[in-house]
């Protein structure tokens, strides 16, 4: 851990001079207390930094939290080792490319699963609670949950250690969460206008604890937290399904870990109460199980807190960019995609180009930074991927 000013700590051992630029803007805002804390996969992001833990005392900046409410991982380990699967992957991949809607904007054709209904139910009543209709957001909102999205998002099969397979997916609030999102950011940045406050970047424009504005943005918050966290349940029973059609026997869920990594709560740290949020970082308080992913095509972990009180109980949530996505397709090749997933049952098409794992900091030494945040339970490596385009 480097102290890189009374209102910065930073894990990172890999960080960019934009990217440590960015978070010293957002640690000098004065509701940030009493430091920002940078993860080791920390890279540039829009207004605050990804990978970084930000506690705030009497406001909230709605861009930090970012605009993938909820976004987070989701794992199962089932009882079935690699040996007993059968060798061809491939109709499993296709299954469940079947089960689950893929890509930015895909949706369920209709409702048609009873634990589908139950969670729309669910989240209907958490709306009317908070005071809104979803469908002013999104009007396909209940058809998207248990879709994937595009980009890292992703399910996989992967085994551990043991040659123990788990299921693995990474995904968030979809369209409406989004749009929640991007809708408080521009609320917040009116209040910031309206109000004369000068920004550093307007990507940090807050709303204040105690106006209607701030409880009107926590309230489509938390909904939008929770559509994450059911949308990741959904999908996961979808899978559970398909892998058990494939191996022709029933799946048991012998451990199931389900956390955000982009999300606000309410927490206590340091002796007081703040508005902590994690973009781009895991709860890792001590003895909390948590998911840490890498890229396409290298491992990810399953791994348990160790309660680190200057990170504020906070782990990494991936591998971290290296270089965008715009960047990444103007540097590597199809070919060189095909030689990073050697092995892994895959959808081969260059519209992945950007999701390579050599657009991405390397996973082992983000976990090698992390060694006083999080230790290691399980090494997971994918044997099926599935994505959205």
């Amino acid at each position: 851990m480097e102290k890189i000013n009374a209102k910065l700590l930073n894990w990172a051992s890999l960080l960019e001079d934009n990217t440590r630029e960015q978070a010293v803007r957002t640690a000098t805002m004065p509701f940030v207390e009493p430091h920002l804390a940078l993860m080791p996969d920390a890279h540039l992001g829009l207004g605050a930094t990804v990978g970084s833990v930000i506690p705030t005392v009497g406001a909230i900046m709605p861009a930090a939290v970012g605009v993938d409410i909820g976004c987070g991982m989701i794992a199962v380990r089932t009882q079935y080792a690699v040996g007993d699967l059968p060798t061809d992957r491939r109709p499993l991949r296709e299954a469940i490319e079947r089960a689950v809607p893929l890509s930015a904007g895909a949706a369920n054709r209709k409702v048609s699963r009873e634990h589908t209904g139950q969670r729309l139910q669910e989240l209907t009543v958490l709306a009317e609670q908070a005071g809104f209709d979803p469908a002013t957001y999104a009007a396909r909102w209940e058809l998207q949950l248990g879709t994937l999205g595009s980009g890292n998002h992703f399910i996989e099969v992967t085994a551990d250690e043991l040659s123990r397979v788990w299921l693995f997916l990474h995904s968030g609030s979809r369209g409406v969460g989004n749009r929640i999102a991007q809708r408080h950011i521009k609320v917040a940045q009116e209040y910031c206008r309206r109000h004369f406050v000068e920004l550093p970047d307007r990507d940090l424009a807050y709303l204040v604890e105690g106006t209607a504005e701030f409880d009107a943005y926590i309230g489509q918050m938390q909904w939008a937290q929770h559509y994450a966290l059911l949308n990741r349940e959904e999908m996961m029973d979808r899978v559970v399904r398909q892998l058990s059609e494939w191996v022709d026997g029933d799946v048991e869920r012998l451990e199931e870990i389900n956390c955000h990594h982009n999300y606000t709560e309410r927490e206590h740290h340091l002796g007081r109460d703040v508005w902590l949020t994690r973009k781009g970082a895991i709860n890792a308080a001590a003895g909390r199980d948590g998911l840490i992913p890498g890229s396409m095509g290298t491992a990810s972990y399953v791994v348990r807190g160790l309660g680190n009180p200057a990170s504020f109980h906070s782990a990494p949530h991936g591998a971290g960019r290296t270089y965008s996505r715009s960047a990444a397709r103007r540097t590597f090749t199809h070919d060189e995609l095909r030689a990073a997933m050697v092995g892994i049952e895959y959808r081969d098409t260059d519209a992945f180009i950007d999701e390579i794992p050599a657009a991405y900091k390397d996973i082992d030494q983000v976990m090698a930074d992390a060694a006083d945040l999080v230790e290691i339970r399980h090494t997971l490596r994918q044997l099926v991927n599935v994505k959205g385009d």
